[in-house]
């Protein structure tokens, strides 16, 4: 798992990820992975226990700009900082509530 400031970061944004309505693997490289169960009103990270409807491939130093609001997810996107895989629409509706 990454860093415990990272996941603290992204444990303090899940409350923002409720009811996004998918299961959200971000995998950090050398940083871990987390897996984000966001299909019910509270979202919560749990055990990487299978299959994510979408996976976001970011830097642990990405990720953490993309949570602290100072990196917009689209421009991560469009220069490559960040690879979606799996449904494009999940990864639309995660920008919309980091962004």
């Amino acid at each position: 798992m990454a860093d415990e400031a990272l996941q603290a970061r992204m444990t303090g944004a899940l409350p923002r990820l409720g009811g996004l309505g998918a299961r959200v693997k971000f995998d950090l490289g050398e940083d871990g992975q987390w897996l984000v169960d966001a299909r019910e009103p509270v979202a919560r990270l749990v055990p990487d226990d299978g299959e994510a409807d979408c996976t976001i491939r970011v830097s642990g130093e990405t990720m953490g700009k993309l949570l602290d609001g100072s990196l917009d997810p689209m421009l991560a996107y469009a220069t490559g900082r960040l690879k979606v895989s799996g449904a494009v629409g999940v990864a639309m509706k995660l920008a919309s509530v980091l962004g």
